[in-house]
């Protein structure tokens, strides 16, 4: 493991001239991107012991050299802001030796996480050869990926990386996650300055993985699991030695393997998750990373069409901390993908792997241009009832935006306040079909024979086929979100 360690060290930070003593902690590297202004990009490493490291930064725009001394081994400095753009040769000096990254450049930094939908290769999806044939023309969407380790402390450095920092090429993209290169890809297509992509990601794997034990123990969430499974292994190995870089944001997808290990604690440990990351990361980073990032993710997909398992409605709603949209008050600065009419029937990975992550990345990059890059008048949210008005005969759903609507006898489902049961998942719900839809309202027929007591939307592992569910934005390119509302609960239900 040590051998191993220094030839990731030298090939990702040494490239030039090093001595054997200095060097860049393992994340940094020849081709990389470095946080831009406003914010304030963090260069580490490791030295011998109290000496003066001297960190200079050549390039398009010149900065006065700091220095630093060595303290237990490491060393640490902060950047003055720099606006987007480079290359830059970044050099870190003492006495008798140097460390040297070329070819850097500054832009933003997003973080990719998750499970095996975020590493799901680019090779793998629909058109690959065509995406693959176009990574060279993006040379300043820049990739980087952490090697797949895990840890039972937290440690300050990745044990190993899988892919350095790289200009990227057709081979490189081909491994690297579909998701997280077609988001940084569609994104440099707005901003027209680098991106930068930290693949962080392991399939398989819950969000107990990837969260530190202060965030479980707000969950109460003690019960473990073994290997890449087990508590804050992942986030111990993979995301706590991240902390000290600046980041612009986060995009993450997972969830499945929570549809049946705690999933009735998803609506608290992923919300909690993404707030103790914003702590960490701003805490780690000496505040340069935003407090509140923004954090973008992709509603659960699609899996075992037939199903009568309510797994992966339930974490599709408890991924909005049961609020059915985001942002929303509990989790504030974040953003959503639904996918859910983005089924893959005959995936060769599996119907759980759907291939067509290019709607997915470009619904994530609508949520980020609205939420992480304040743009107006971008639409990213699908339409979601703002009122609901029952009768004896009628439930009446107005939106809260133009809605393109086509018939369907089964995805609205209506919970009667009759049974003897609560609406609970399990409970008898009756399908309602569409009876009639207006520029922004969809009326049901009321088949309870008296009060109804909620009204579910898409609340199945496969509600609809591709492209094909029955609501969705006036352009149609945004599905409504699915959803359980209860007359009892909140102000949008009105019964007459």
């Amino acid at each position: 493991m040590v051998v191993t360690l220094c030839v990731v060290f030298i090939l990702s930070a040494c490239v030039h001239s090093c001595d054997g003593n200095l060097r860049f902690a393992s994340y940094y590297g020849d081709h990389m991107v470095l946080q831009k202004s406003p914010e304030r990009a963090v260069l580490w490493g490791y030295g011998p012991e109290g000496a003066q490291v001297t960190v200079s930064l050549s390039g398009p725009i010149k900065q006065k050299p700091l220095v630093v001394t060595v303290t237990k081994g490491i060393w640490r400095v902060t950047l003055d802001p720099v606006e987007a753009g480079g290359p830059y040769i970044v050099i870190a000096a003492v006495q008798n030796g140097t460390a040297v990254l070329t070819d850097v450049l500054f832009g933003d930094v997003w973080l990719c996480g998750g499970q095996s939908n975020m590493y799901f290769k680019t090779s793998q999806i629909f058109n690959a050869s065509q995406e693959l044939a176009l990574a060279a023309k993006y040379p300043h969407v820049r990739p980087f990926m952490a090697a797949l380790r895990l840890s039972e402390t937290e440690l300050i450095d990745l044990i190993q990386v899988e892919l350095p920092w790289s200009v990227p090429t057709a081979r490189r993209v081909a491994e690297f996650s579909a998701v997280c290169w077609l988001f940084g890809r569609y994104m440099y297509e707005t901003l027209k300055y680098p991106i930068g992509l930290v693949e962080s990601c392991w399939g398989g794997t819950p969000v107990e993985a990837w969260s530190s034990s202060r965030a479980l123990q707000q969950c109460e969430l003690d019960q473990t699991k073994d290997g890449p499974n087990n508590n804050s292994v992942l986030w111990n190995a993979m995301i706590h030695p991240l902390l000290n870089m600046t980041i612009k944001g986060a995009i993450w997808y997972q969830g499945e393997a929570n549809t049946d290990y705690h999933q009735e604690k998803y609506n608290c440990s992923f919300p909690v998750m993404i707030d103790d990351w914003r702590m960490a990361f701003h805490q780690g980073s000496g505040g340069k990373t935003a407090h509140d990032f923004p954090f973008g993710f992709v509603q659960l997909s699609t899996y075992q069409k037939g199903s009568t398992d309510y797994g992966f409605p339930n974490i599709r709603w408890h991924q909005t901390a049961d609020t059915g949209f985001v942002p929303n008050p509990r989790m504030k600065k974040t953003f959503m993908a639904v996918a859910m009419d983005l089924p893959d029937e005959t995936s060769p990975y599996g119907s759980i792997h759907p291939r067509d992550k290019q709607d997915v990345a470009y619904r994530l990059t609508l949520g980020a241009r609205a939420i992480a890059y304040n743009e107006k008048d971008v639409l990213f949210l699908g339409p979601f009832p703002k009122q609901i008005l029952s009768t004896y005969k009628y439930v009446n759903i107005t939106y809260d935006q133009t809605v393109s609507v086509t018939p369907s006898k089964d995805i609205f489902e209506i919970c009667c306040s009759g049974t003897k049961a609560p609406c609970e998942s399990k409970s008898p719900w009756v399908p309602v079909p569409i009876m009639q839809w207006g520029v922004t309202t969809v009326l049901l027929p009321n088949l309870c024979g008296g009060e109804a007591a909620a009204l579910r939307y898409a609340w199945t592992n496969w509600p609809c086929d591709f492209k094909a569910c029955p609501i969705y934005s006036r352009s149609r390119i945004l599905p409504a979100p699915p959803f359980i509302i209860y007359a009892a609960k909140g102000n949008i239900w009105k019964s007459y």
